[in-house]
C-alpha cells in the first residue's frame, strides 16, 4: 500500500462540520484529510465575489451567541473542543429581530438577545398562553436535545400541549423552520427544541466580516494541527466490500484509503457514493431527499439602512397571513412568507462598520422550476423573482419609496436553488438536506458516518458540533465492541 493515500479518517466535504470534525481529529494525532469539490470551503455557509464584492451566502447570523462567561452552551463546547478562543471569532450581538404576521406585520413579537423581551412580548400579545407558554419553555430548557438516541416526535403534536393559540403556535414555528427545517408542514421536537434554544434563548451574533471570519479561524486551526486538505478534489465513489468502505475514488480517478470516512454532505448524496448502491449493501431504503429550497436577494446600497428608516431590525421572520405554509411551492418562489436580514444593524464595535449598506430577503423556491432553465430564461426569472421577493419583503419594513431606493441600490444578487447545488452538491437544491436526520450519524457501512446537515445539528455552531460530535463518538471514544 502506498502510506501517502492512506489516512486515519478521510472527510468528504469542507463545511463547518467536516472543518470542525478534521481539527478534533488531528489534534488528538488522527492523521486527517479532508476532500473538497470546489475551490472554496464553508459549503452552504461560504462567500462568492462579484466586481470585487463579496456575498455570504449563507450566513445571516450566527446562532447559539451567549454572553462571555455563559458556560454549559453549544457556543462554549466548539470553543473550547476546538481550542478557539472566543475573541477570535469577533461576534457582535444582534440589536433586536422580530416574528412580523399580517399584511404588514400587524402582529409582532419582537426579541433580542435577552430572552426575557420575548417572553413579555408573547404574554403581553397571547395574554391567555402566558401560562402554557412559561411550561414549554421550562419542557424545552430540561430537554436533552443533543441526545443520539432520540425518538422522532412530532413537534406540533408537542407544542399544542402547552400553546393553544393557533397563531402563536404558527409564529413560533415560522423563525424556527427557516432556520432549520428540512421537514415541511412541521419538525421534528428535537430539531425544534435546538432551534428554539438557539434564536430565542440564546441568540444571534454575527463578526463584523461575516461568514469570512469563520472559515478563517477554523482553517487556521486545521492548519496548525496538522490536518490536510485537497480541494477542487471530490469523492466520486466509495467502493464497499463486506459492510466497510474500503476504498475511496477520486474525481480525477486517483484512490486513498482510510480507516474511517466521516462525510458531511448529506444523507443521500453519500449514499449515492457507495459501490455496490447501498440497496445491495443492506437492502435498506435511501433517506429522502429533502424538498425545501430558497432563492436569496441581495441589495447593495450607498448607505445605511438606518439612513432609509430602516435601522431598528436585524432580522425579520414575516408572514403575510395568519397561516405559516412552509411547503415547496407550486410556483418557482412564494414569496408570502421569508427572512428579511439587515447585516448592518448588529453592534459592531465602537469605529467599525460595514463599507456598504445591505439587505438580503429569502424566501421558499421550487427546485425544479429553476434547475433546468436556458441560461437566458434563467436570468429572466432571477430578474423577475428579485423585484417580486423584494416588493413583498418591504410590506413589513418601513416606507421607502421606489424611487429613494433606487438610487440608493449601487448593486444586487440573487442566488436560487441552483446556486445552493453549486455550493453544497444537495440534491434538489435542498437548503437543509434531507427530511430523515440521523442522530448517531451512522450509515450502512460500518466505518462511514454522516456529520452536518443529515446528522441533525443546525445552524453554523450545530454543524461545528456535529463535526465534533461524530469524531468523538465514532473515533475518539469507540463503543465497546
Amino acid at each position: 500500500m502506498n502510506t501517502s493515500s492512506h489516512y486515519d479518517v478521510a472527510i468528504i466535504g469542507a463545511g463547518m462540520s467536516g472543518l470542525a470534525a478534521g481539527i478534533r481529529l488531528a489534534h488528538f494525532g488522527r492523521r486527517v484529510c479532508i476532500f473538497e469539490r470546489h475551490n472554496a470551503v464553508g459549503g452552504l455557509n461560504s462567500f462568492y465575489s462579484i466586481a470585487g464584492r463579496k456575498f455570504d451566502v449563507g450566513l445571516h447570523a450566527m446562532t447559539n451567541y451567549v454572553p462571555p462567561g455563559v458556560k454549559g452552551t453549544p457556543l462554549g463546547k466548539i470553543l473550547r473542543q476546538l481550542r478557539i478562543d472566543r475573541d477570535e471569532l469577533a461576534l457582535c450581538p444582534q440589536r433586536g429581530s422580530r416574528i412580523a404576521f399580517g399584511p404588514r406585520g400587524e402582529v409582532k413579537l419582537r426579541f433580542t438577545n435577552d430572552f426575557a423581551l420575548f417572553e413579555s412580548e408573547v404574554a403581553a400579545r397571547f395574554p391567555a398562553q402566558r401560562d402554557g407558554f412559561a411550561r414549554l419553555v421550562a419542557y424545552l430548557r430540561s430537554y436533552d436535545d443533543v441526545s443520539l438516541n432520540a425518538q422522532p416526535r412530532s413537534a406540533r403534536a408537542v407544542v399544542r400541549d402547552f400553546v393553544t393559540d393557533p397563531l402563536l403556535e404558527e409564529m413560533l414555528f415560522c423563525p424556527l423552520m427557516y432556520y432549520g427545517s428540512a421537514q415541511e408542514r412541521d419538525m421534528e421536537f428535537g430539531q425544534f427544541a435546538i432551534m428554539f434554544k438557539a434564536l430565542f434563548l440564546e441568540g444571534f451574533a454575527r463578526p463584523l466580516e461575516g461568514v469570512r471570519v469563520v472559515l478563517r479561524v477554523l482553517l487556521d486551526k486545521f492548519r496548525a494541527a496538522g490536518g490536510e486538505r485537497r480541494m477542487k478534489c471530490g469523492v466520486s465513489r466509495i467502493i464497499a466490500q463486506d459492510g466497510r468502505a474500503t476504498t475511496l475514488v477520486l474525481d480525477d480517478g486517483a484512490e486513498v484509503t482510510a480507516d474511517h470516512v466521516l462525510s458531511s454532505i448529506g444523507g443521500p448524496e453519500t449514499l449515492a457514493l457507495f459501490q455496490p448502491p447501498e440497496t445491495e449493501i443492506r437492502g435498506r431504503q435511501l433517506p429522502a431527499v429533502g424538498r425545501l429550497s430558497f432563492v436569496e436577494t441581495i441589495t447593495v446600497l450607498n448607505q445605511e439602512p438606518a439612513a432609509l428608516g430602516w435601522g431598528e431590525d436585524t432580522i425579520v421572520f414575516f408572514n403575510d397571513s395568519p397561516e405559516f405554509n412552509y411547503v415547496r411551492p407550486d410556483e418557482a418562489v412564494d414569496v408570502r412568507s421569508g427572512v428579511i436580514c439587515l447585516p448592518n444593524n448588529f453592534v459592531f464595535e465602537a469605529g467599525q462598520h460595514l463599507p456598504e449598506g445591505l439587505l438580503r430577503c429569502t424566501c421558499l423556491a421550487n427546485y425544479d422550476r429553476w434547475a433546468t432553465l436556458p441560461e437566458n430564461v434563467y436570468r429572466e426569472q432571477k430578474t423577475r423573482w428579485f423585484s417580486e421577493v423584494q416588493q413583498s419583503a418591504r410590506r413589513f419594513l418601513p416606507a421607502v419609496e421606489d424611487d429613494v431606493l433606487a438610487k440608493a441600490t449601487v448593486a444586487t444578487d440573487m442566488f436560487t436553488p441552483r446556486t445552493i447545488t453549486t455550493f453544497t452538491g444537495h440534491f434538489g437544491g435542498a437548503i437543509y438536506g434531507s427530511p430523515d436526520k440521523k442522530r448517531d450519524g451512522n450509515t450502512p457501512l460500518a466505518n462511514v458516518y454522516l456529520c452536518g446537515t443529515d446528522q441533525g445539528f443546525l445552524g453554523i455552531v450545530g454543524a461545528m458540533l456535529s463535526g465534533i460530535s461524530m469524531a468523538n463518538y465514532h473515533i475518539l471514544q469507540p463503543r465497546a465492541g
